[in-house]
Protein backbone atom coordinates (compact mmCIF):
# COMPACT_ATOMS: atom_id res chain seq x y z
CA UNK A 1 0.00 0.00 0.00
CA UNK A 2 1.66 3.28 -0.74
CA UNK A 3 1.44 6.15 1.00
CA UNK A 4 -0.22 9.37 -0.22
CA UNK A 5 2.68 11.82 -1.54
CA UNK A 6 2.75 15.34 0.16
CA UNK A 7 1.74 17.41 -2.75
CA UNK A 8 4.12 20.23 -1.04
CA UNK A 9 6.97 18.32 -1.43
CA UNK A 10 9.72 18.95 -3.95
CA UNK A 11 10.80 16.36 -6.21
CA UNK A 12 14.80 15.56 -5.43
CA UNK A 13 17.47 16.62 -7.10
CA UNK A 14 20.17 15.34 -8.77
CA UNK A 15 22.65 15.71 -6.08
CA UNK A 16 20.23 14.50 -3.46
CA UNK A 17 19.80 10.83 -5.46
CA UNK A 18 23.56 10.57 -5.69
CA UNK A 19 23.25 11.14 -1.87
CA UNK A 20 20.53 8.73 -2.16
CA UNK A 21 22.51 6.20 -4.10
CA UNK A 22 25.64 6.63 -2.03
CA UNK A 23 23.81 6.12 1.22
CA UNK A 24 22.14 2.38 -0.12
CA UNK A 25 25.88 1.64 -1.34
CA UNK A 26 26.81 2.10 2.45
CA UNK A 27 24.46 0.55 3.99
CA UNK A 28 24.50 -2.92 1.56
CA UNK A 29 28.50 -2.82 2.09
CA UNK A 30 27.65 -2.76 6.20
CA UNK A 31 25.52 -5.92 5.68
CA UNK A 32 27.72 -7.69 3.63
CA UNK A 33 30.23 -6.88 5.57
CA UNK A 34 28.52 -7.80 8.67
CA UNK A 35 27.45 -11.44 7.21
CA UNK A 36 31.16 -12.19 6.38
CA UNK A 37 32.48 -10.95 10.31
CA UNK A 38 29.69 -12.43 12.23
CA UNK A 39 30.33 -15.98 10.42
CA UNK A 40 33.79 -15.58 11.16
CA UNK A 41 34.08 -14.60 14.78
CA UNK A 42 31.54 -17.79 15.37
CA UNK A 43 33.88 -19.92 13.58
CA UNK A 44 37.94 -18.54 15.21
CA UNK A 45 35.27 -18.70 19.11
CA UNK A 46 34.15 -22.40 17.92
CA UNK A 47 37.35 -24.04 16.19
CA UNK A 48 40.10 -21.69 18.20
CA UNK A 49 38.93 -21.06 21.12
CA UNK A 50 36.98 -23.91 22.58
CA UNK A 51 37.68 -26.49 20.53
CA UNK A 52 41.47 -26.31 20.56
CA UNK A 53 41.26 -26.24 24.51
CA UNK A 54 38.46 -28.51 25.16
CA UNK A 55 39.11 -31.10 22.84
CA UNK A 56 35.39 -31.33 21.25
CA UNK A 57 36.42 -30.75 17.71
CA UNK A 58 34.48 -30.30 15.47
CA UNK A 59 31.09 -29.56 17.41
CA UNK A 60 31.78 -25.62 18.89
CA UNK A 61 32.71 -24.88 15.62
CA UNK A 62 30.12 -26.49 14.08
CA UNK A 63 27.84 -24.38 16.78
CA UNK A 64 29.06 -21.05 16.61
CA UNK A 65 29.64 -20.74 12.89
CA UNK A 66 25.76 -21.42 12.28
CA UNK A 67 25.02 -19.00 15.23
CA UNK A 68 27.14 -16.74 13.85
CA UNK A 69 25.51 -17.33 9.92
CA UNK A 70 22.14 -16.72 11.84
CA UNK A 71 23.27 -13.42 13.50
CA UNK A 72 24.27 -12.03 10.51
CA UNK A 73 21.21 -12.67 8.62
CA UNK A 74 19.23 -11.81 11.27
CA UNK A 75 21.02 -8.48 10.57
CA UNK A 76 20.54 -8.31 6.85
CA UNK A 77 16.63 -9.40 7.83
CA UNK A 78 16.39 -6.19 9.97
CA UNK A 79 18.21 -3.51 8.13
CA UNK A 80 15.46 -4.76 5.02
CA UNK A 81 13.32 -4.17 6.97
CA UNK A 82 13.96 -0.71 8.00
CA UNK A 83 14.74 0.05 4.07
CA UNK A 84 10.93 -1.12 3.57
CA UNK A 85 9.43 0.96 5.98
CA UNK A 86 11.26 3.95 4.84
CA UNK A 87 10.45 2.95 1.57
CA UNK A 88 6.54 2.76 2.78
CA UNK A 89 6.78 -0.45 0.95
Amino acid sequence: MHMATNPEQKPKTEKQKKGDLWRFVGVASTVGINLVVSTFVGFALGYWVLDKHLNTAPWFTIVLTSLGIVGGFMYLFKIAKKAGEKNGD
